[in-house]
């Protein structure tokens, strides 16, 4: 099959009708048409059948979908690609990071770069870990700040400081606590966890499992944002990183660091093939001077 076959088979297939892929590909009926019958001619078995009225998938069909979604999907990201590279310039900088950071440190460290820099422009994407290096492959970004990124051949690392994992619980819970929480106290606790985690999430999951603690998990949740949320309605305490924690601690709040530490890493990923611009390296500079600002007592609440 063509590619353009392959577009229009997709695009049959997800529409269910000739006329709303052809709306779709901005092309006219006759011609989908056209394209579907000399492919099933050139396959030898039918795609779609008639059925009162309504297109219906085949068997075929159904089989053949399975292996052309996955070149699609390579096709999109080719075109995105394309484009992104069209418009790369200079003067801006595009980052990737993830969530808890886009909410509490970057915000800062840009508000602080353009302040000597009003010729710079952003754009600022939040991605989990699994989809950073897909945004630098396909070009959405020029840069991505992440905990413990994952590893990857093309992807060159810098690292740009350390966190910790805080918990954050309610004074009822510990009117006085410590100035870290021992792992052992949240045996048989009421926590909030994560669905999706990620890699710091990982970290505190393995801690948990070394040192044999039974957790109640009674929310799940995606994001370390939503957790603390929660752990402020008094659905349960909540393990996530310092910036987040710290940032939600107040009145009745608390954010301690555990006992033993867990830390992780601060990243900035990039392309080994494709180095950070002039600008990009200065605003690296200036994140590392904001986040060691964010990390000024951590030991918040």
């Amino acid at each position: 099959m063509r590619l353009r076959q392959i577009e229009v088979f997709h695009a049959i297939y997800t529409t269910g009708s000739i006329s709303a892929a052809a709306r779709s590909l901005h092309v006219s009926q006759p011609s989908v048409s056209k394209v579907l019958h000399h492919t099933q001619y050139q396959l030898g078995f039918e795609l779609f059948k008639l059925v009162r009225g309504r297109l219906v998938a085949t068997d075929e069909a159904h089989a053949l979908f399975v292996e052309v979604k996955d070149i699609y999907g390579r096709m999109l990201s080719l075109r995105k690609a394309v484009s992104n590279i069209r418009d790369i310039g200079g003067g801006h900088i595009r980052l990737a990071v993830v969530p808890s950071l886009g909410q509490h440190v970057v915000p800062g460290a840009i508000t602080a770069y353009r302040q000597r820099h009003p010729d710079i422009t952003f754009d600022v994407q939040t991605l989990h870990h699994g989809d950073l290096f897909q945004a630098l492959y396909e070009r959405e970004c020029d840069i991505a700040i992440a905990y413990n990124p994952p590893q990857h051949p093309r992807m060159q690392r810098r690292v740009l400081g350390q966190g910790q994992l805080m918990l954050l619980f309610d004074t009822s819970q510990w009117p006085d606590p410590p100035a870290r929480i021992p792992m052992r106290w949240l045996q048989d606790r009421d926590m909030v966890g994560m669905a999706s985690s990620g890699p710091i999430g990982d970290l505190f999951a393995s801690e948990v499992e070394h040192q044999g603690i039974h957790i109640r998990e009674v929310v799940s949740n995606q994001t370390y944002a939503l957790a603390a949320a929660l752990t402020r309605c008094g659905a349960g305490m909540s393990v996530m990183d310092e910036f987040t924690a710290c940032a939600n601690a107040g009145g009745r709040l608390l954010a301690r660091p555990l006992e033993p530490a867990i830390d992780f890493r601060i990243e900035c990923v990039h392309l080994e093939d494709r180095p950070p611009s002039k600008p990009a390296i200065e605003f690296i500079r200036q994140f590392q001077r904001s986040l060691a600002e964010n990390r000024d007592g951590p030991d918040a609440g």
